[in-house]
């Protein structure tokens, strides 16, 4: 039975399709168009649904995802914001947690606050802990602040009240007024949007949703309204940062639970690969034209996470990004891509990224007026990216173009050749991803050279050996259609929603279960009313996963502690996964001291067919002929030869040494002099290092 499916992930450069059919799964990878991205959607949907001969309406299912909202964080390109916020903490979000995440640092700069100090409007109000309104809301100061809006053309506003979390009253009422007055304006309650205590990081994600809600909110209404007029009668589903679907409708409210959807995605089919093979434990890389993403799966699970940090632009420190705190597949991401602009500063280092060409005008050699020399330019005057055959043939590269921004950005100022220059850049890049993910896995305290990369994404294959070997580890898989990764992991994702809420309780107070049980309840209602129209009512279908946020009493910080749901008001049970989670942790319990719990995380998904797609067109018998070239040698400014391959001629089984290139029409996978890559029964590519 046919049931087209379709899956689309937008990326800073480009778009990437991925249509199910049946057995078959076709694919396909376009430019994004920043200005309209619904025009690379449709335009990659036309395409792909003509290659498959599939109609507008015989789709039953479109699952799409972006990095549109991360990007904008990254390159500060959202909307103009504005923060109504209780008086006496409008610095709140600037002093943060008064301390620094680099210590002997004295030239230490954090990162500027979304909105500017005098956007940040102090409202006289006050709630308690509790929720008890101690001050009332001064409503004539909401009407004053609607001037100082217009002034400055502000088109989003976050409202940022001390513990809203346990009372949105304040809020509501100030939203009402915004409302009321100002019916343009976008608007954000912190309580709704991550209803959870400590305000830094709850007003830190209200400004990111306030910040990127604009943008989202018509992105998504035209998107809708113009596959609506193609006569497209399937549901649109939106990849949450969490990994899971929601309602496009649930997404345009809460657009910051989009930031990592891109990646999520990748991580989701990352977790069906490591299934899939037995691996307990694996790293994915995910490299795109933006961004790159770097994520630990242990025992088939990715770590999740409440709080995670966006844009670190400190050497990937902790602290030095913009905190978020909602439900996340928890990852590093930095701004290294295909696109990522190379520049010298004044101490003559060479630097790559954030800053990224996208698809417009792109990087040099596409030919599309970039001027600024950039990774993909460096790999192709290394010739890693073959001109001839990118993309199939289908989009031509201009080597002079890439050697000239080259020059111009690095070579010039370095005293470099072309080639030299080219080699630094992509050593810089690979350089600053391993340290990226060294600091992400000491932070876990986690050990990378015992695991296998998993690699996708167009410009993953390309660095994954060289990163590997700066890594120590040992073992690489690049699956089939890596080139559209995330968008295959899309078509494996559950629909799912997930609540967090605070709630101090202390086990030894058992008159508290009451409450307990009220609140499951609550969250219970809430994610089924979610959840329930996506999956047409059947509840009985979903699964729910709890975690407890647990400390001792009198502790600042909490241990994720996962529940069995039949047990999460039983005190013995709660105390006893508390003090097993926190010894594995710190490696010692705490004797005669009450246990806290602080928060809830409900995690309420419908199952779903999580087995990789169905390998086809993979040769099975003959010999693959490759064809020698030259390239430079990673690290130099010398040439060497390789062979190069058509990953479509591979048969399984075959055997390729390092260094050698096995080129697609999404991407190119760079074997290294220190690895050799054989094609497994799935037709993935599996790099094992060579001994010395």
């Amino acid at each position: 039975m046919r049931t087209p499916k379709l899956s689309v992930d937008i990326g800073g450069t480009f778009t990437d399709l991925v249509l199910s059919v049946g057995d078959r799964v076709h694919t396909r990878k376009v430019l994004t168009t920043p200005a309209m991205p619904d025009d690379a959607f449709l335009q990659g949907m036309d395409l792909i649904l003509h290659d498959a001969d599939v109609g507008y309406n015989d789709l039953s299912l479109i699952i799409h995802g972006t990095t549109l909202a991360t990007n904008a964080l990254i390159e500060r390109k959202g909307a103009r914001c504005a923060m109504l916020v209780t008086e006496g903490f409008r610095d709140s979000v600037e002093m943060a947690y008064e301390n620094r995440f680099e210590q002997y640092d004295i030239l230490m700069e954090r990162p500027p606050p979304l909105v500017p100090r005098h956007l940040r409007l102090p409202i006289r109000e006050r709630l308690g802990p509790a929720g008890q309104v101690i001050t009332p809301l001064d409503e004539d100061a909401i009407i004053a602040a609607i001037d100082v809006f217009r002034r400055h053309d502000i088109q989003s506003v976050a409202i940022c009240f001390l513990h809203s979390y346990a009372n949105l009253v304040h809020e509501k009422r100030a939203r009402e007024i915004l409302q009321s007055h100002a019916p343009d304006l976008s608007i954000t309650m912190s309580g709704q949007v991550s209803p959870e205590i400590r305000e830094y990081e709850r007003w830190s994600t209200a400004c990111a949703n306030a910040y990127v809600q604009p943008v989202m909110d018509t992105y998504l209404g035209r998107l809708e309204t113009r596959l609506h007029e193609r006569g497209v009668m399937a549901p649109l589903f939106m990849v949450t940062s969490s990994g899971s679907l929601a309602t496009c409708a649930h997404a345009r409210h809460f657009p910051i639970r989009l930031v990592e959807s891109g990646p999520a995605g990748g991580a989701v089919l990352a977790v069906a690969l490591a299934a899939h093979y037995g691996l307990p434990e694996i790293v994915s890389f995910d490299m795109g034209g933006t961004t790159a993403k770097i994520c630990l799966i242990d025992n088939n699970q990715p770590l999740f996470s409440r709080f995670f940090e966006v844009a670190r632009h400190y050497r990937h420190l902790k602290g030095s990004g913009l905190p978020i705190r909602i439900p996340v597949i928890d990852m590093v991401e930095i701004g290294a891509g295909g696109g990522s602009v190379a520049t010298v500063d004044a101490m003559k280092r060479i630097q790559v990224g954030p800053q990224s060409m996208g698809s417009t005008p792109g990087p040099a050699c596409y030919g599309r007026g970039g001027t600024c020399g950039t990774v993909t330019d460096a790999n192709v005057v290394c010739g890693r990216i073959r001109a001839e055959t990118f993309a199939g043939g289908s989009m031509k590269l201009d080597t002079t173009a890439a050697q000239s921004a080259l020059v111009d950005a690095v070579g010039m100022i370095t005293g470099q050749s072309p080639a030299a220059a080219a080699s630094s850049v992509i050593e810089i890049v690979e350089e600053s991803m391993a340290n990226a993910a060294r600091v992400h896995a000491m932070e876990k305290g986690c050990d990378l050279t015992s695991r296998t990369m998993i690699a996708f994404g167009g410009a993953a294959p390309l660095h994954a050996s060289r990163l590997a070997e700066k890594l120590g580890i040992r073992q690489v898989i690049v699956p089939t259609g890596a080139g559209v990764g995330s968008a295959i992991g899309f078509l494996l994702t559950p629909i799912a929603c997930d609540i967090a809420r605070t709630h101090l309780l202390t086990l030894d107070a058992t008159s508290g279960l009451g409450a307990l049980e009220r609140l499951h309840q609550g969250m219970l209602d809430e994610a089924h009313a979610v959840i329930g129209p996506a999956i047409r009512g059947d509840l009985n279908r979903l699964e729910a996963r709890w975690v407890a946020d647990m400390r001792y009493h009198g502790q600042g910080h909490e241990v994720q502690v996962h529940i069995p749901p039949t047990r999460i008001r039983d005190p013995d049970t709660l105390r006893t996964l508390f003090e097993a989670a926190y010894a594995r942790q710190f490696g010692r319990t705490i004797p005669n001291l009450a246990v806290q719990i602080t928060g809830w995380t409900l995690r309420l998904s419908a199952p779903v067919d999580a087995r990789l797609p169905p390998p086809s067109g993979i040769p099975t018998t003959g010999t693959a002929q490759p064809v020698m070239g030259r390239i430079i040698a990673p690290g130099t400014s010398r040439q060497i030869d390789v062979a190069i391959y058509q990953r479509a001629e591979l048969p399984v089984t075959t055997t390729v040494n390092g260094p050698a290139l096995i080129v697609e029409d999404e991407t190119t996978t760079f074997v290294s002099a220190c690895f050799g890559a054989t094609i497994n029964e799935l037709g993935h590519i599996v790099m094992t290092r060579i001994e010395a």
